[in-house]
């Protein structure tokens, strides 16, 4: 299943109990209002699966700030209230650096790409 993209920018696709959600490039113009409407999109379906699993792909992103990083833990607590996991592809070295920062390189796992992912979440 993939939802079409938003205005804001994103799609959200679903592959068995893996969710893919694919972010805009220009996070950087993320603000406090778009994390809002778009935390309302994204649990939705995290909170239908029985134990869902989240790759958020930030291939093509190269910096974000902290209403992104918002929804991000957003997204997280809702999946592991569930027992699921999240894991990040595709990160920026900026990007990166911001994760080791705020310490959550050590909590997301990180992969190089969407496919090395979804390959160690179903392998899990």
């Amino acid at each position: 299943m993939s939802l079409p993209p938003a205005d804001d920018g994103f799609t959200l696709e679903r592959r068995g109990d893996v969710l893919v959600f694919v972010p805009s490039p220009h996070l950087e113009e993320f603000d406090l209002a778009t994390a809002e409407e778009l935390s309302a999109v994204l649990l939705g379906p995290i909170q239908e699966l029985p134990m869902p699993m989240l790759i958020v792909d930030l291939e093509g992103v190269d910096f974000f700030g902290s209403s992104f990083l918002s929804l991000l833990l957003r997204c997280w607590k809702a999946v592991l209230v569930k027992g699921g996991q999240m894991v990040l592809a595709g990160v920026s070295p900026r990007a990166r650096e911001l994760l080791r920062i705020t310490s959550l390189d050590i909590v997301w796992p990180l992969y190089a790409n969407r496919s090395e992912a979804i390959a160690a979440l179903q392998s899990d």
